[in-house]
């Protein structure tokens, strides 16, 4: 199941067409995106109930919204790829490195990233969505709190995550405004073989690969992190967890490499979709 929220309604997306839930429902399901969750049961056998998509419009990916409602809580994962890790010249951690990515920061596909300084960079990076209230869930029942799979970038702005020294402000650093693009849409976990998760994942910039990994290569799996969290905060309906990014920085580049006005960034992640983000000046 892919869900979009399109004219700030909760949509489905059926072989490339947008199905409005409440007039497919006949009124039954909630197209306000506050109600997505507590209805997620209900919007997957709608999904799979057979719609008829003649006269359904067809999907465009520049007219989608942030594809869920506001997160309360998102988390970013630090150096969970070790060639990340390498790059960036620090050791592998030995529990994930956890750091907030704070609310105002998150948007939705084809946003325009106003820089905030000279020093941005680019983190591509799978997103799960969690589906229900949690606390102190077990790795092997992770997945059953988790609703969905999307594409994120960890937009980092390198000179304020790193000006603390030896304390980085990993939080401040990540969380402009637009720094935490998501979407185009979630995909239910449902559609993915969930065993292995190997999802490709890569990022372009101007039509240019600058990373290309494999989810596979995740040091601490999406079972693993949604645990860890879980043990030490509550988790809601509606949370978001970047879980790391590959090799390919802008920052670990010589030499460096970072965002300018004008730059088109694509991140793609096999079975879920491109994320597209426009950069500005502020």
């Amino acid at each position: 199941m892919k869900i979009a929220v399109v004219n700030s309604r909760t949509s489905l997306i059926i072989e490339n067409r947008i199905v409005d839930v409440e007039e497919a429902s006949r009124g039954d399901l909630s197209a306000d995106p506050i109600r997505m969750f507590d209805q997620w049961a209900a919007l997957s056998a709608l999904a799979g109930s057979g719609i008829a998509l003649t006269g359904m419009p067809e999907a465009d990916e520049s007219a989608m919204q942030l594809p869920q409602p506001m997160p309360v809580q998102a988390f970013g994962i630090g150096l969970n790829y070790a060639d990340h890790a390498e790059e960036s010249g620090l050791d592998l951690p030995a529990a994930p490195l956890v750091f907030p990515k704070f609310s105002s920061s998150i948007v939705g596909p084809d946003a325009v990233l106003r820089l905030s300084s000279e020093t941005v960079d680019w983190e591509a990076e799978l997103v799960v969505v969690i589906g229900v209230d949690c606390f102190d869930v077990e790795v092997d029942d992770a997945w059953s709190v988790v609703a969905a799979l999307t594409v994120g970038q960890d937009i980092s702005d390198r000179v304020v995550q790193f000006e603390g020294g030896a304390n980085p402000q990993f939080g401040l650093g990540k969380s402009a405004p637009g720094f935490g693009p998501i979407g185009p849409w979630l995909v239910s976990v449902d559609e993915f073989a969930l065993e292995t998760l190997a999802l490709d994942i890569s990022c372009t910039l101007n039509g240019e690969t600058k990373q290309s990994s494999n989810t596979s290569n995740l040091i601490f799996d999406v079972p693993t992190l949604v645990s860890y969290l879980s043990k030490r905060v509550e988790l809601k309906a509606g949370d978001i967890i970047f879980t790391g990014t590959p090799s390919g920085i802008g920052w670990g580049r010589t030499p460096k490499e970072l965002l300018a006005p004008g730059d088109v960034l694509e991140t793609t992640i096999e079975g879920i979709g491109t994320l597209r983000t426009v950069v500005a000046a502020r």
